[in-house]
């Protein structure tokens, strides 16, 4: 809502969606075809119908983005006219275009304006409905439908004029929480590194100024700047490890989009329920997954895969489970033990474990992480 189509497909339905409610237009189709009327009468009623529809879509089509409203009043007025000319001309049946007009001054305008708008197409109608033989008739069957839908398009256009505002303050929000990112970055950085680069600058400098008469002392103001700068650098990788840090609700969505991709049929849990998971276990069973997904895709020849989320009571603690089964060839980590390697030393850190192997005509990944306040890694080792 509120978007303009972007493909072929898109454009059929919207016009699909808004034509359907052309068929009303079928006593004026009906009259042209069984009325009576002479060849010269047919053909400019066919014109005017053409004509109407035309300018009625475009006006419909443009629902709440313009605020062009001296160009909608003025096709309004068009149509209006247009309408009273073809009731006069063709008859009584022709009465139901007011209702377009009704409608589309709802789309097209503001409610300041089409509060005017649309009592006044009724109200044309309505005279003329007066003015035609038997049209007094038709009068009851169309002021209702003209006054309650033009009012309904009011609201309608409010609604697409509020998605566009929200889908725009979406956006906003998004550019300002990356360029918020960006100012926290450099300001970790420049606090991690501002201070180490001036001392490591300082003792170059007096390292340089003790050479060649003190090559100990110099020697010494060396070794200070090989470990300020290894802190310095343990320091940015720590601080950029915070960014990268992955989440196991996206790689759940990642893994979604990548089996489908690869044509893999793909039974995967909602939203994942993460009370008491330490970030660092989060991360290591999210890059668990990725590394599982991966396999499945690109080695494995799978139709098939499960991924499964589970909490589990063990006699170490309760604990949450990632496996990820597939029927492929049963080989999909044949050939990746650096992967499964790095990948069991990240839940190693983490505090859990990792498994892998055949599991009947496919391969089995199963990480576990502890779940509440992490065990000491080193006393359990």
């Amino acid at each position: 809502m509120g978007r303009r189509p972007e493909n072929r497909r898109q454009w059929i339905v919207k016009i699909l969606w808004t034509g359907i409610w052309l068929v009303y237009l079928s006593a004026p189709v009906t009259d042209l075809l069984d009325g009576g009327h002479g060849v010269l009468a047919q053909a400019l009623g066919w014109l005017g119908l053409a004509v109407f529809v035309v300018w009625y879509l475009l006006l419909v089509f443009h629902t709440g983005r313009s605020e062009r409203n001296a160009l909608a009043l003025g096709s309004l007025a068009f149509l209006a006219a247009e309408s009273a000319l073809l009731v006069l001309a063709l008859g009584r049946e022709w009465l139901v275009l007011f209702v377009y007009v009704a409608i589309a001054s709802g789309a097209a305008l503001p409610l300041r304006l089409a509060r005017w708008t649309i009592p006044g197409a009724s109200a044309l109608m309505a005279a003329l409905a007066l003015a035609v033989p038997d049209g007094r008739g038709f009068l009851g069957a169309l002021l209702i439908p003209a006054l309650l839908g033009g009012f309904a398009m009011t609201g309608v256009r409010e609604l697409v004029r509020t998605t566009i505002a929200l889908r725009e303050a979406r956006a906003t929000v998004a550019r300002l929480a990356a360029n918020e990112e960006r100012l926290r970055l450099a300001r970790d950085l420049h606090d991690l590194l501002g201070h180490s680069l001036s001392l490591i600058t300082l003792k170059a400098e007096l390292a340089g100024r003790m050479l060649p008469d003190q090559p100990e002392q110099a020697a010494r103001q060396v070794a200070d700047i090989e470990q300020v700068s290894r802190q310095a650098l343990v320091d940015v990788r720590k601080a950029v490890t915070g960014y990268r840090r992955p989440r196991l609700a996206d790689e759940l969505a990642g893994a979604r989009l990548a089996l489908a991709a690869a044509d893999v049929a793909a039974e995967l849990p909602g939203e994942p329920d993460l009370t008491g998971v330490p970030e660092d276990s989060e991360a290591a069973l999210a890059w668990a997954l990725r590394e599982a997904v991966t396999n499945v895709v690109r080695h494995s020849g799978a139709r098939r895969c499960t991924v499964e989320l589970l909490r589990r009571r063990t006699p170490g603690g309760q604990v949450l489970e990632l496996s990820v089964e597939d029927d492929g060839t049963g080989g999909s980590g044949a050939g990746h033990g650096n992967g499964l390697t790095g990948l069991a030393e990240r839940l190693h850190t983490a505090g859990g474990t990792l498994e892998a192997g055949p599991a009947g005509s496919g391969f089995r990944l199963v990480a576990r992480v502890p779940v509440g306040a992490r065990a000491d890694v080193g006393s359990r080792a």
